[in-house]
């Protein structure tokens, strides 16, 4: 294999190149999904490991549709519906697969693929969207959601949950170079794992999106309906502001507690096409986000539309949204500066009230042009060109045991 290396790094060529991607499952097109598509498309003659692969064959096209090698969890009982409550065995079973045969290992992990094992002949970059947050932040919120945070179970949850964390750390001592999503989860890196990163923000499809200038009256949220979410914080800011109108886009497992919070001034419309979604993201005066996410795509979604968004200042939102600055509230005439949205402190219905009246006493504040154009900067070719950047450099620094 070392040979093999030799010709790669001096030559420049990635013919002789073998990589693997990890990927923890393919069950739908999600967030980490576009991300994968990006780094298949960068090396398409790489082999594709998942956890499980339930990816229907109509949605393949972003993986190239490739055989994908799988784990002994893809054929375990009801494993199609309930792969997560097989996460004690996810650990042993990404360090299952058998990697010995190539060069370079990239991973797309927000819970194990980073676990896999390698040699010092090899070199494993890996794209972290967030540590296993079942394992560090959100460990208590998962054991009370699972009702698991009393009892003996909740005992053994804990003791589980301990352990996982262990190899969450021990695990990331092992790889090479990390990759974080955004500045936040460099952060969290940074804390958890005692590793430095680089940002390299995820792709976001913008160019499905096109600016309209035309807004109705209207704001417009969109979301899976999950307590983090905080859906119903949203819901319930706008029964308190009954002369603006709201539609909400999204289904989940909280949907028909947020629809009871609704008042007349809020239409629920549950699961929306891509297509009509732009649609409602190009007319709105607004996009409302009030969760703590890691990056946040739809968001950036929005902006590029030329549609401000009001949103929760942490997270990634305080690196993909422009905020409108006290001073300009205050009267400051300074227009070099061109703001994209409006950022909230607290996840309360009377934080984003608040955010609402600001954005609207300072509407003229906002340039649709100059929104989307912040919001190209997230484009899938300046992942490419950044992702394959930072790799070749890597593989050309990089001196493999002979």
């Amino acid at each position: 294999m070392s040979c093999s290396w030799k010709r790669v790094t001096e030559s420049g060529s990635r013919d002789s190149l073998k990589v693997a991607i990890i990927h923890e499952w393919l069950i739908s097109f999600a967030g980490s999904e576009r991300v994968l598509e990006q780094i298949v498309s960068l090396y398409p003659e790489a082999d594709l490991f998942c956890l499980v692969d339930f990816m229907k064959s109509r949605d393949r096209q972003f993986i190239k549709d490739k055989d994908v090698k799988t784990s002994f969890i893809q054929h375990l009982p009801r494993a199609k519906k309930l792969y997560r409550n097989y996460l004690p065995l996810m650990p042993f079973a990404v360090q299952r697969f058998e990697l010995s045969k190539y060069d370079l290992i990239l991973s797309s992990s927000h819970a194990v693929a980073k676990g896999v094992r390698k040699s010092s002949n090899q070199i494993h970059v890996c794209y972290c969207h967030t540590p296993m947050r079942y394992a560090w932040d959100l460990k208590e919120q998962y054991l009370k959601e699972s009702g698991l945070d009393k009892g003996v179970k909740g005992f053994m949850a804990r003791q589980l949950l301990d352990r996982l964390q262990k190899w969450d750390y021990e695990t990331a001592q092992h790889v090479d170079y990390f990759i974080a999503n955004s500045h936040y989860i460099a952060d969290r890196i940074r804390r958890a794992y005692g590793r430095e990163s680089i940002v390299i923000y995820p792709p976001v499809d913008v160019e499905h999106y096109s600016l309209s200038l035309k807004k109705d009256n209207y704001y417009v949220t969109a979301s899976r309906m999950v307590p983090y979410k905080k859906m119903d914080v949203i819901v319930e800011s706008f029964a308190r502001m009954p002369d603006r109108n709201l539609i909400v886009i999204g289904d989940g497992p909280d949907y028909e507690r947020v629809r009871s919070l609704a008042g007349s001034n809020v239409k629920m419309l549950g699961y929306q096409s891509s297509e009509a979604l732009r649609v409602y993201l190009q007319s709105a005066k607004a996009f409302i986000f009030a969760a703590e996410e890691d990056f946040g795509i739809m968001p950036v979604e929005a902006q590029a539309c030329g549609t401000p968004v009001i949103a929760y200042g942490r997270g990634g939102a305080r690196e993909t949204v422009l905020p409108l600055k006290t001073s300009m509230i205050d009267g400051d005439d300074d227009r070099t500066y061109l703001p994209t949205g409006v950022l909230f402190d607290e996840q309360t219905a009377e934080s984003i009230v608040g955010a609402v009246r600001i954005f609207e006493e300072n509407v003229v504040r906002f340039d649709r042009g100059a929104i989307r154009q912040h919001a190209m900067q997230f484009s899938p070719a300046r992942f490419r060109r950044e992702f394959r950047s930072f790799v070749d450099v890597k593989l050309a620094d990089h001196r493999p045991v002979a």
